[in-house]
Order: C-alpha cells, then sequence, then structure tokens
C-alpha cells in the first residue's frame, strides 16, 4: 500500500505541487487555502487536525512551531501520518523524486507521528 494524500502548507512553492501532479502523481494532493483544505493563515494545531482527519502527510517549510506543535498532538493522544520537512535550499527536481518515491514506495504508517527530513538519503 502507499501514501495517497499530501497536504502542502501554503510556505511550500507551488512549483512543487504543479510538478507532482504532471509527474502523474495519482493520489490526492491538498494545499492550505485552496478552498477544500484549511484558509492560508491556520495554526499549526489545527494543520495537525485537519491532517490526521484526512489521513493526509503534511509536506512543510515550518521548521520553528512544528516539532512543539506536533509533541502537544501526540500528547493529547492523537496520531497523523506524518511530516515530510522541506530543506532549506531545495533543488526541486530531488524534493519531486522524494515525494514520488514516498507515495509509490512508502508505506502509510512509516511516517507515522514522525517528523522526515528531505532528501531521504
Amino acid at each position: 500500500m502507499s501514501v495517497r494524500c499530501f497536504l502542502f502548507d501554503e510556505n511550500v512553492p507551488l512549483v512543487i505541487q504543479t510538478q507532482l501532479e504532471q509527474m502523474g502523481f495519482s493520489g490526492t494532493i491538498y494545499a492550505v487555502g485552496d478552498g477544500v483544505a484549511p484558509p492560508k493563515g491556520t495554526l499549526d494545531p489545527e494543520i495537525l487536525i485537519w491532517i490526521e482527519a484526512h489521513n493526509c502527510l503534511l509536506i512543510t517549510n515550518n521548521r520553528a512551531s512544528m516539532p512543539i506543535h506536533l509533541q502537544d498532538h501526540l500528547a493529547q493522544n492523537h496520531h497523523i501520518l506524518g511530516i515530510i520537512q522541506l530543506p532549506k535550499r531545495m533543488n526541486i527536481g530531488r524534493v519531486l523524486e522524494d515525494l514520488i518515491l514516498i507515495a509509490e514506495a512508502g508505506k502509510p504508517d512509516e511516517f507515522q507521528d514522525q517528523i522526515v527530513y528531505l532528501p531521504l538519503v
């Protein structure tokens, strides 16, 4: 089984989402502020509740507050599929390769309740 849902936070460059769709990602891609996902400006704790409810991996650039909010979320006996932290200096091609690898070969619980940092290797 593979990962079928990503939520991109509002700070992730749109080109990543666009290119991922063009590469044939067959899962669901949401972006904060897209009308279906939480609106722009949504606080981290609410984002975590949303990804838990929708069984999505969060793709983010948020290094500052997300780790703290994840700890609080887990302490309240909540669980998430996982968080993928993008590198500060992105090679877009490498990020896309890693996201496709996660989507196609990742197990649904492989990143559960964790923050995983790209690149994978």
